[in-house]
């Protein structure tokens, strides 16, 4: 089955990574038949540029391909997402001459949450993304939009087994730092975080598989004083993430 990417941002990070194989863009029909500008005008362009095909379609037929989906009148037909392996995002960081910061998702199945999460990974340096390659949400077209395209330049790993993946990552001497909700838990701002880290985040509704959970080196909680117990995955993560890029004196980033 052909992939569909779809939406302006996507679609023009998949043809910067340049990562998959770009088959083809489609592209509404216009009824005033103007130019595109801005984003779109730049898309096209970059098309050109690759001497990759240009085809104009009914809106009907971009609804139908992209299930409905907001596609902003473009739809990019790519081949599979190149997943990664482990030892890439450590290669990536020894590159980079960083301690290693993974993201490991435990079972997410919202693709909103976990497009969300690697668009913040994207933005604070994340050396990779590691998920399970059954019963979670893999790189989906949906994944693609909701990063806004930052998968396109991330390194994203499906394992078959998770808890044998983090097992590895122990002896590579990076800490799994598992955030979870309960007493006896140590608050975010308790734990160092600049060391070789794996961040660990549990499904929506049901958190930390047991196994999971026991394998961490250890378990940390956003601290909370409002009337809702809990924070979406997704922003929880992301305040986890951006700790752990300060830990690290907000290393990479080019001051202004």
């Amino acid at each position: 089955m052909p992939e569909f990417l779809y939406g302006h941002w996507p679609i023009m990070e998949a043809l910067r990574a340049n990562r998959r194989k770009l088959e083809q863009l489609i592209v509404a029909e216009r009824q005033d038949k103007q130019e595109e500008k801005g984003l779109a005008a730049e898309i096209l362009l970059a098309a050109k540029e690759r001497g990759l095909p240009v085809q104009r379609v009914a809106k009907r037929i971009l609804d139908d391909i992209t299930d409905e989906a907001n596609h902003q009148g473009m739809a990019l037909r790519v081949g599979p997402y190149p997943y990664a392996e482990i030892s890439d995002m450590l290669a990536l960081a020894a590159e980079r001459s960083e301690k290693p910061l993974l993201l490991i998702l435990d079972l997410l199945k919202d693709p909103h949450n976990v497009g969300s999460l690697l668009r913040v990974a994207d933005a604070v340096g994340v050396h990779g993304v590691i998920l399970q390659d059954r019963r979670g949400v893999g790189v989906t077209s949906a994944v693609s939009a909701s990063s806004s395209g930052a998968v396109e330049h991330q390194r994203v790993a499906q394992v078959t087994n998770l808890v044998a993946a983090m097992k590895q990552l122990k002896e590579e001497n990076i800490w799994l730092v598992g955030l979870d909700v309960g007493q006896n838990i140590p608050p975010l701002d308790r734990v160092d975080l600049n060391m070789g880290l794996g961040l660990v985040l549990g499904s929506e509704g049901e958190g930390l598989r047991r196994l999971v959970r026991d394998t961490c080196d250890l378990l940390v909680t956003l601290p909370m004083r409002g009337k809702v117990g809990s924070l979406n995955v997704a922003t929880a993560g992301s305040v986890a993430l951006y700790a752990a890029w300060q830990a690290r004196g907000w290393q990479g980033w080019a001051h202004a």
